[in-house]
């Protein structure tokens, strides 16, 4: 569960990057109040630690993160 919390905020914060750097927009300052609104800060934060979460997903089994990979059957 952990993981797709992780996924999901470091896809907003893909896309949020992505209209900065396309159109010069901050989705989540514009949502939230600026870049300094006390709400902007820890959404940012948030994606920042879901970014660190997410780099533990290259150092992972592929049997602990393929569900549908078993590894009891032959």
């Amino acid at each position: 569960m952990l993981d797709r919390i992780a996924l999901f905020l470091t896809i907003v914060g893909a896309l949020n990057w992505g209209s900065i750097g396309i159109f010069q927009f901050d989705i989540v300052a514009a949502i939230f109040g600026g870049q300094g609104a006390l709400l902007s800060r820890i959404v940012y934060t948030l994606v920042a630690l879901a970014g660190v979460w997410c780099i533990s997903l290259f150092f992972r089994d592929d049997a602990v993160t393929s569900p549908s990979k078993r590894t009891d059957e032959i």
